[in-house]
């Protein structure tokens, strides 16, 4: 007999060391987890979990995983981030969109075995927004989900196509069947620049606020790679799984939307510089734009609407700008470094 377990893809990566805490604090799921590197140790022994080294590209794999379990809820956190991504966009393409697009085809042949919906969790970026220029950013300061989606890098391209084939999985698919099938319960996050203090960034855009966080504290220089004035949303990690756990909670009859917008705060680069010095007077840190990096920034909203998450689940963050330095980023990247 088949077990029952969610499936968490991306396990070994920045969000998936707290989800899988958070997943396993609850105490009654089985958790099947899958990426291309083994777990860290700190991870490694929790309660009812198995963990598979292997790629979301191999189908026999995913099949051989279908055979032993019974999967009703993916969590889907693997893929190429966005800088990593522009280096090596035909590798980001087959991550990002054809590992995507397999995952779905196994939600959606599990809906129909179960004879009931398999959640999708789908965290996707403000990488999928493209606003033009500065004067465009600022006249459209907090952008909604529906608009500005024309991003410029494959990272914003694959998760806005993500977002898409979820959608069409949810809402479309096998159409044309002579019987309606069991769609999958897609449900999407597009978050902002995340903040760990437990993991160090990993190819993200927006790593330039942890990455100056991380080096401070390790008494490192740093060289931002972008102006002072550059400015997104931010948010903490804890509130980044919190989002994530809250939408899957979510009656479904409350969703308006597959696809919500989240934030926490929203600075620029300078204002984290002088935050950061606040606790580490002895920073060394510098701005070196790097013209095409700083590019890409530009072209993201310097906040986002997150008002229909707030209404339609609840969604509140609970680390506000004091919150996330005081509380969580300082204390635990300072004992981190034994600083």
């Amino acid at each position: 007999m088949r077990k029952k377990a969610i499936l968490v893809t991306g396990a070994a990566g920045e969000m998936g060391h707290e989800l899988l805490r958070r997943l396993a604090a609850e105490g009654r799921n089985r958790l099947l987890t899958l990426d291309v590197r083994p777990l860290p140790e700190s991870l490694q022994g929790l309660e009812g979990h198995v963990h598979v080294v292997g790629d979301i590209l191999d189908p026999q794999l995913l099949a051989r995983l279908v055979s032993e379990y019974e999967i009703d809820v993916i969590y889907h956190l693997a893929a190429l981030l966005s800088t990593r991504a522009e280096f090596t966009p035909e590798t980001a393409h087959r991550v990002n969109v054809e590992g995507t697009m397999n995952l779905l085809r196994l939600a959606a042949e599990q809906s129909q075995w179960r004879g009931q919906p398999v959640q999708f969790l789908f965290p996707s970026s403000i990488a999928i927004y493209g606003l033009p220029d500065l004067e465009s950013k600022a006249l459209f300061n907090r952008v909604r989900e529906w608009e500005w989606n024309q991003p410029r890098t494959m990272y914003g391209c694959n998760k806005i196509y993500g977002e898409m084939l979820g959608t069409y999985f949810s809402r479309y698919y096998r159409q044309l069947a002579p019987e309606q099938p069991v769609t999958i319960d897609f449900r999407c996050v597009r978050f902002p620049g995340l903040i760990s203090a437990f993991t160090l960034p990993s190819g993200g855009t927006s790593d330039y606020g942890p990455e100056m966080i991380h080096a401070a504290a390790q008494g490192e220089p740093y060289a931002c790679f972008v102006r002072e004035d550059a400015r997104i949303p931010f948010m903490t990690m804890p509130d980044a799984i919190r989002a994530l756990l809250l939408l899957a909670g979510a009656p479904r009859e409350r969703l308006s939307r597959l696809v919500y917008n989240v934030t926490a705060f929203s600075l620029s680069a300078g204002e984290i510089r002088d935050r950061v010095q606040r606790y580490f007077p002895d920073a060394r840190i510098t701005f070196r734009p790097d013209p095409k990096r700083q590019a890409i920034i530009d072209s993201w909203p310097a906040d986002v609407d997150d008002s229909m998450a707030r209404r339609d689940w609840g969604w509140e963050p609970e680390y506000d700008v004091e919150r996330a330095f005081e509380e969580y980023l300082i204390p635990n990247i300072r004992q981190r470094y034994g600083r």
